[in-house]
């Protein structure tokens, strides 16, 4: 196994703790500003997921191709924990 393989296996094991656990809360907690926080911090993490696992496909996109999809990705994770928490504040 190299390097990058045993990053992306820990690291995907750090994703599907997270999910799993704010997934559980999501069920305890539904409803209200804390339902909405917790819908945030997973729609943020999926976001991150996939912008680090966009790597996969080295051997079918160019690296120029492979940043974009993977800059965009972290930049949309970004914008929807910075305005949903600015609409959840405002509320």
């Amino acid at each position: 196994m190299t390097v990058k393989l045993i990053v992306l296996c820990f690291s995907l094991i750090i994703y599907l703790l997270i999910l799993a656990a704010f997934n559980k809360a999501r069920a305890r907690y539904a409803g209200g500003k804390i339902g909405d926080v917790i819908n945030l911090i997973l729609i943020t993490v999926i976001l991150f997921f996939i912008a680090d696992y966009v790597r996969l496909l080295e051997g079918y996109l160019s690296e120029n191709t492979l940043f974009i999809f993977q800059s965009l990705f972290r930049a949309a994770a970004l914008a929807v924990l910075a305005f949903g928490g600015a609409r959840i504040a405002a509320e």
